[in-house]
């Protein structure tokens, strides 16, 4: 079996904190990426961690890896990304809450003209830049049947391999990773992110977790199969889409 990657973690708050202990647990080394790697906080964090984890700046902990996974404040994220130089070849999958305020009605609205996801991208040209898992709640991270079912990452990104790779750590995650599209379809899951948190801001006692539920209705239904599909063209990645694992088996034969 190939030797995993390394990780590394920008942010050891409620998402960091989640993420690096399950990803090390599945063999992939973690470094983390914080303001103070040598507070007491972060040797705890450590040493539950395990599996060899260290801890180091932003910018060291970025550069040692394979991997970056943004679980930080968007109000951090463009200092902190500012900081890190180049970012070639590195799969950055970001999961960032984006740009936000409340609104007169009491609800979230997002205020950056594009997604978040995207401006990242602009901060790092050469970076594999991907959106992913910012409405997976961190419990369901440490334990996904908490969600009593299979909950559902969509993942968007331009690039196939960054969103194969986070595709397969999603699964190894016991998540059911959804191939969303290129990374401008970033800013429909941030749309999801401010829907989350609806039921919150209702002071409703429950919330809900996303997940889709696999079905080839459309792809068997006559009409989407017939004029409307032959008068649209076909997206740019048609012929070469990220191979997604399939978490769900066949689907049921048409009728």
């Amino acid at each position: 079996m190939p030797e995993k990657e390394t990780v590394a973690v920008l942010g050891t708050g409620d998402m960091g904190d989640s993420f690096g202990p399950k990803l090390a647990k599945l063999g992939y080394r973690i470094v983390y990426g914080s303001r103070n790697p040598d507070s007491g906080k972060m040797a705890r964090l450590l040493e539950h961690t395990g599996n060899g984890s260290v801890a180091a700046t932003y910018r060291d902990a970025a550069r040692s890896a394979d991997i970056v996974l943004l679980a930080l404040p968007w109000h951090a994220i463009e200092q902190i990304v500012a900081s890190l130089g180049d970012m070639e070849d590195k799969i950055v999958i970001d999961l960032a809450w984006p740009e936000s305020r409340i609104a007169e009605d009491g609800y979230d609205e997002l205020t950056l003209s594009q997604s978040g996801a995207e401006t990242i991208q602009q901060w790092l040209p050469n970076a594999m830049v991907v959106k992913a898992f910012g409405t997976t709640a961190s419990n369901v991270i440490d334990n996904p049947d908490v969600a009593g079912g299979l909950v559902s990452v969509p993942i968007a990104s331009d690039h196939k391999r960054a969103k194969e790779v986070t595709a397969r750590i999603a699964a190894e995650l016991g998540l059911d990773p959804v191939d969303a599209g290129p990374l401008r379809m970033a800013r429909y899951i941030e749309g999801m992110m401010v829907l989350y948190m609806v039921p919150h801001y209702q002071g409703q006692s429950t919330g809900w977790e996303f997940y889709f539920r696999r079905s080839n209705y459309w792809m068997c239904n006559e009409y989407t199969g017939g004029e409307l599909d032959g008068d649209a063209p076909p997206v740019v990645d048609a012929g070469n889409l990220a191979e997604i694992p399939d978490t769900h088996g066949e689907p049921e034969p048409c009728p």
